[in-house]
This record gives structure tokens, sequence and C-alpha cells, in this order.
């Protein structure tokens, strides 16, 4: 509902909670007399304690915690604590155990961007409130994306245990890990609907994408050679470096007094960019062949995706098609591990290391004693990371949209926080946005 306001007082413009984002928020965006936006992405849930719950546990004990975190990526939460820990310890995996770990996150990716591309991404690009309404006139669409969310969700129960909060990983490798057998039926089904994943990088690159051109620091995991998953160092597109444990050698958390959510920084004060377009500017040469060539084939630049927000949904689409190839690839060399874990020590010290969850990079610190018992924790989200670029990019794009009808300019800038797949909790609804101007 728009309100109109005495001329000296500043309008507001609110709406209720809306579907499409997991978690609460609410958006808030002051616009002065000369035109300038100044926006704040208002996180007001309560904290969920999680880097104080793993206080007194131990590795295997925070791995099957720390899963919890998200009912959408907690591979991700898996995979950077147990890196963290082997590190430490000084633990090699077999190479089959890697491969299997990698083929877990596969599925990860696959069930994460199915989701958010045709259920939560697609409708606003094609006008429609939700997939729901959607599915009457794109049934097909609709169908493809629970078709191929369900299949990254049955990669990641065979390989995890379950297909939410998987339970297999452990520090030395998996409790348990499957048969060749088990995984067979598996990989025909991934790669019959490999042709599926390639169409939809086509149709989503030739969806009408509003005009937003900003520059953007990326940054991401690269690795000289696979694309970025669990291993590489955190590089950025403008020169930084770093080992996976060493994020707080560039980046550092902030609190901002809108937000009960962390922000994150680089140390020069400068938001930057995670997720699927990060990785792909930054590592397109290690795309898989039918990823690059469905990429190639749509005639956008790396440039092009770079700098326009809601070209989002096209890399990850050709992130999608990325990870059933590769999941194919690793399904199709698979051999069994003559054990599924190795024995460790644990050790005093600093664990730390980043992975690439389906949003972006993610970082875990813990601090150990003597008895390899956690004693302190820091864990640091994609979405808290690219909590101050999505308020930038709002600040950017607003004053193109504040002047339309309530609705519309709701929905463009609803559309653009959606570009980030942003995973403010666990919860199911979204978006309260109010709009201030001087008068």
């Amino acid at each position: 509902m728009t309100t109109p306001m005495a001329e000296e007082r500043d309008l507001e413009f609110s709406v209720g909670q809306l579907t499409r984002v997991e978690g609460e928020g609410r958006l808030h965006l002051s616009v002065s007399r000369d035109g300038r936006v100044a926006a704040q992405l208002r996180i007001f849930e309560a904290p969920r304690y999680f880097e104080q719950l793993v206080v007194g546990r131990t590795p295997d004990e925070v791995l099957d915690i720390v899963a919890r975190i998200c009912g959408i990526c907690p591979v991700a939460y898996q995979m950077s604590g147990v890196h963290a820990f082997e590190s430490l310890a000084g633990v090699s995996v077999d190479p089959a155990v890697r491969g299997l770990r990698r083929l877990l996150y596969c599925g990860e990716w696959i069930e994460s961007h199915a989701l958010h591309i045709f259920l939560l991404h697609a409708p606003d690009f094609l006008g429609y409130p939700s997939a729901l309404e959607m599915a009457a006139d794109h049934r097909a669409l609709v169908e493809r994306g629970l078709r191929l969310k369900k299949l990254g969700n049955r990669l990641v129960a065979i390989v995890g245990g379950r297909p939410i909060h998987p339970v297999s990983v452990r520090v030395g490798g998996f409790y348990r890990v499957p048969t060749a057998a088990e995984l067979a039926g598996i990989r025909e089904e991934l790669r019959s609907v490999l042709p599926e994943a390639v169409e939809t990088v086509a149709l989503v690159a030739a969806l009408e994408t509003p005009v937003a051109d900003r520059d953007t620091r990326l940054v991401c995991l690269r690795h000289p050679d696979e694309y970025p998953m669990s291993d590489g160092r955190i590089v950025s597109s403008d020169g930084i470096d770093l080992a996976p444990g060493e994020w707080r050698e560039a980046f550092r958390e902030v609190q901002v007094p809108w937000s009960h959510a962390l922000q994150a920084r680089a140390a020069d004060g400068v938001p930057y960019l995670l997720g699927p377009t990060a990785r792909v500017v930054l590592a397109s040469d290690q795309l898989h062949p039918t990823a690059r060539t469905a990429l190639e084939a749509t005639g956008l630049t790396l440039e092009e995706l770079r700098r326009n927000v809601f070209r989002s949904i096209v890399s990850r689409a050709v992130e999608l098609v990325h990870a059933i190839a590769e999941a194919v690839d690793l399904l199709d060399a698979y051999e069994r591990p003559a054990r599924a874990s190795v024995p460790w020590q644990p050790r005093a010290g600093v664990a730390a290391w980043a992975t690439e969850a389906p949003r972006g990079l993610l970082f875990h610190r813990y601090e150990l004693d003597d008895e390899g018992i956690v004693r302190a924790a820091q864990i640091v989200p994609p979405t808290s990371q690219n909590q101050a670029a999505i308020e930038r990019d709002l600040e950017l794009f607003a004053p193109a949209v504040v002047e339309l009808p309530h609705a519309a300019a709701t929905q463009r800038l609803e559309q653009l926080i959606r570009s980030y797949d942003p995973c403010i909790s666990c919860a199911t609804h979204f978006l309260d946005l109010t709009i201030e101007r001087d008068r």
C-alpha cells in the first residue's frame, strides 16, 4: 500500500511478507529530495547460536551439528568443517573418498540451483507471483525444476545417508561409502537429464532482463585443475589471493545497527560478490566442457554476466549443467574406496577452511584445545558476505524503479534481491519493503 504523507514528511511504502527466498527480512529504502537512495536489508530473525552450540564438541559432533544450519545447503557446512579439521590434523583422504565428497557437493548444487532457477527466480521473469501460478501456463518448466531438484536430493541421500542434513561425512572420510550398484541407477538418470539442463541455459539467457550495470569485486575459490567447490585458493577479480583458511587476512565481519546478521567487507571496506557469477567469471576455463559450450552458445560475455546482477540466473543454470555433467563423470569413474575413512589424531590449534556453497564462499574457523575439543568457532555464510553488495546494488538500481507504481517497484527490487538467492534462514518468507522519501 502507498501512504502519502504530509509535504514535510517522508513517504513510506510497505509490503507484507512474501515468499521465494529462504528466511525473513525487511527492506528499507530512504530516498532523499535529490534522489539519493540508502538501502538497508534488515534481517530481524533471532540469532541461532550455532557458533556457541559447537563449543565443547568434538570435530565429528560439529559436522553433525552444522549440517542443521541449512536444509538447502547442509553439505556446504559439512565440507567447510571437515576440510578445516582435516587440514589441522594433517589428514589425507583416499582420492576416491575425495571424489565422493565432490559428488556429494554436486548433488547439493543440483538441488539448490534447480530450486532457485525454476521455482524461486523464474516467476520474476515470466510475470507470476509464485511457481504455483506459473505452473498453470508453464507446467513443463515447473516439472523440470521439481524433477532436477528431486534428483539432486537423491544423489545427496545415496552418498550422504539422507537427502537433508546428511549424516555420512566424518573427519577422515565417510562412515559408509556407497557401492557401485547403489550409484548405477542415478548415473543413468543424471545422464538423461543433462540435455534438459543444457536447454535451460538457453532458456534463461533468452529471458527479458532488467537493465542494470555496475562494477563489482568478485570473490571465489580458484583451483588450477578443477572448477571450485572444496579446494583451491580464495581469489578476487582485483588481486586477492589467499589459502582457503586465510579468509580473515583480507575480509572482516561487521555489525550494522539494522540487522541481526553480521555483514562482511573486504579489509578496505568495499562490498564484494560471491556465488555462481563470481565462479563462472573467475573460473570459466575450469567449467565442464558441456557447461562451457552451453554458455558460449548464449552469446553472452563474461563481462555481461559480471555487470548485470539479473543475469545471475544464467550463471546458475551454467553451474547446474556443470554439476550434472561432472557428477556423471565421477560416477563413470567410481571405484569403491578400500576403506571409508582413515584414522586421525586430534590436536590443538586453529582449523579453518572455505568451500563454495551454491550461494558462494562459506568460511569456517575453529579453535581446538589439546584434546581436540572446540573452544571457539566462527562461521561466515555467503549471504552475510553478500548482504552489503545487495544493499549497494539496491541503491544503484532503486532510482530507476521507485517512481513506478508500488507493486511494480517492489517486484523489481525483490527480483534483484532474489538474483543473489539469499538464504536468510531456514524459514520460507522474506521481504517487507519500506520506502521513505524526503519531500
